[in-house]
Order: C-alpha cells, then structure tokens, then sequence
C-alpha cells in the first residue's frame, strides 16, 4: 500500500496534495498497529518505506466502527439538529459540544462503494447482512479495546482521543484490523491542558486532527453537496495542513519527524526485498 500525499473530505479529494501527508499517516499508523497488536490481529507485516505498507490481505467488513468519547463533529451537528439519538444510541440531554460521554459510543456508518457513507444501526447491519451477530460483538469488543488503549496513549502525551473510526476484515474465519487507526485522518485529538476550562467558558477546543480542514470548507461554503465547488487551497494554507500533520506525528509518537529523502529506485529496492522474506 502506497499512501500519497493527497486529502479528502466529505468523500472527495481535494484538488492540491499536502507534503508529507502519505509519511506521517504510515508512520503513525505504523505505530499504533504495533502499539494494539496484543489486542486484535491486525494487517500489518512491514513498513519497508516511509509512505509504504505491506499487509494480508482480507475481506473487508462493509462498514466502519466509528467509537465517540466526546460530542463533537457529526455527533454534535446531530445533536445540534434537536436529535438525541444516532445510529440507534441515544445521547444524553443537557450535554454541550465537546462534553465527555458517560462512555464511548459506537456509531457504525456505511463504506459506500460511491457516493457518501451513511449512518447505520447494529439492527439493520445485522438484519441486512453486512455482519453477521458473532462477528458483530466481535467487533465491538475489539473497537472498544483499541479506542480504550488509544486514549491511553494519547493521554500519556497530554492528548485526549476524542473520536476514530476502525475498519476491519477477515482472513478464514478470524477477524483482522485492517487501514490505519488513530491517524489525523481517521481520528480526532483535543489537547488535554486546559480542557475542563475551556469547556467551562464555552471556549473551542485545542485539536489536532483533520476537523480543521472540514470546518475551512464548511466556512467556504463546501460540503460535498451536489452544485457545491471545492474552494482553492493558497500555498499558504497548504503549508498549514502540512505542519499541522507533522505537528500530531511529533506530538503523539514523542519522535522527531523526519522528512522522507528516499529515491523512487531505493524505495523500490525495499520493498523487492522484503516481499523476498515474506510468505
């Protein structure tokens, strides 16, 4: 798997790639697949490059596990809409965007094979056959798990993980975790400092993640609606998205990001020899 530089929201590409993206979501990937392997089997077997994987491959689970600690994002445009219920869970009244649920929420959504994902309910997963019941609670365990060691992780640099999705598949008859997790693009990070203040004051959170960029194209007038148009990207605010990635990459592996100098040829040459290795 190659993970070019390019960026999404709301299910389209938008139209410049942001440098370094491809590297820093392997690399944390990468670090995070490592970091839950004694949870659940997972995909990974090599990262012989920066911004390249080599995996199983499995048969994916037409859905995304989508766990919410915090009401924020989808959750709270929901709830903002007068809805106390999402995806078949209900959500506490009286609460405030970015408050903490009682616990972590599972919120599955499509994996729409064109057009947008859509929000979706155990029942109809399981009525419709995406999922059977077994592999249902399967799924939900281990989403539970991952998120629970996330948030530990994340706490441990002074990060709160606020909301991931989690996408897994199946090899025989066991299930893997498959993609990435806890990456800037599958996940959302609020700084743990000052937190509970800026909740009382009614203030925005501090966040890493890629809500940044959404929340840009909202104030441009872009949701991925038919008739919308994406709006340009300034060399300027590219830069920004970039130094943002780079920026969670530091702040959550406690590394030091390196820029990837590797040559096209070298990065050949990896991978040629590490699939020599592998069955």
């Amino acid at each position: 798997m190659f993970a070019t530089d390019r960026i999404s929201a709301f299910d389209v590409i938008l139209p410049a790639p942001i440098p370094y993206k491809g590297q820093v979501l392997t690399q944390i990937a990468a670090y995070m697949l490592d970091a839950t392997k004694d949870i659940c089997p997972n995909w990974l077997l090599a990262t012989p490059a920066p911004n390249i994987s080599i995996g199983k491959k499995c048969a994916p689970f037409k859905i995304e596990m989508v766990v919410r600690g915090n009401l924020t994002g989808h959750a709270w445009r929901t709830y903002l809409a007068g809805k106390r219920e999402l995806c078949g869970v209900k959500m506490p009244r009286g609460m405030k965007e970015n408050d903490p649920f009682p616990a972590p929420i599972i919120t599955p959504s499509t994996k729409a094979e064109e057009g947008h994902d859509e929000d979706i309910t155990a029942s109809e997963i399981i009525a419709r056959g995406l999922v059977s019941k077994k592999d249902w609670d399967t799924l939900c365990d281990y989403a539970l798990q991952l998120f629970e060691k996330g948030k530990e992780i994340a706490a441990a640099r002074g990060l709160i993980l606020v909301d991931t999705k989690y996408e897994f598949g199946k090899i025989g008859d066991e299930v893997y975790l498959m993609d990435e997790i806890h990456t800037p693009d599958s996940s959302r990070y609020f700084y743990a400092a000052g937190f509970e203040e800026r909740q009382q004051k009614g203030e925005r959170q501090q966040q890493l993640s890629k809500e940044f960029v959404r929340e840009w194209l909202i104030a441009n007038d872009f949701m991925g609606k038919e008739g919308q148009t994406v709006p340009a990207m300034s060399d300027e605010w590219i830069t920004t998205i970039s130094k943002r990635y780079i920026e969670l990459y530091e702040k959550i592996t406690g590394q030091e990001f390196i820029p990837s100098a590797l040559s096209d040829a070298e990065t050949e040459r990896r991978i040629i020899e590490v699939l020599a290795t592998l069955d």
